[in-house]
């Protein structure tokens, strides 16, 4: 499902506010996911191929990177990480360096710090 950059602005404008300051009443999940999935969705458009897997539970994993394709079990090469880091990663508030060392985000394998390359998304 390809994303336009339309939908992706709007999907993150609803959730600017919160993302920018965690102390402004959370948006409604709807729009989180929405938000979530778009910039992700994004990346996996940006960035094609199956190496690394990008996973923002509850809401979305997708695979990413040109490379070897990973197709059972584990992946080698994944990251993890919450809705609200995975939007401050996708709008430029936060970089992939910081977000690791603050344990937020979680990457694992030789290429799965390669998703750094393709962040910020969609700058706020």
């Amino acid at each position: 499902m390809a994303v336009t950059a339309a939908q992706l602005r709007e999907s993150i404008l609803a959730v600017a506010d919160w993302v920018r300051d965690e102390g402004v009443p959370k948006p409604a999940r709807a729009e989180i996911a929405a938000a979530v999935r778009a910039s992700a969705r994004t990346l996996a458009q940006a960035a094609p191929g199956y190496s690394v897997e990008v996973r923002v539970p509850p809401f979305v994993a997708v695979q990413c990177i040109s490379g070897p394709r990973h197709t059972r079990g584990t992946p080698p090469n994944v990251v993890e990480t919450d809705p609200r880091t995975w939007l401050l990663l996708a709008t430029g508030l936060l970089t992939f360096d910081d977000a690791v060392a603050s344990g937020t985000l979680t990457a694992s394998g030789s290429r799965a710090s390669e998703v750094a390359h393709w962040l910020p998304i969609v700058p706020l």
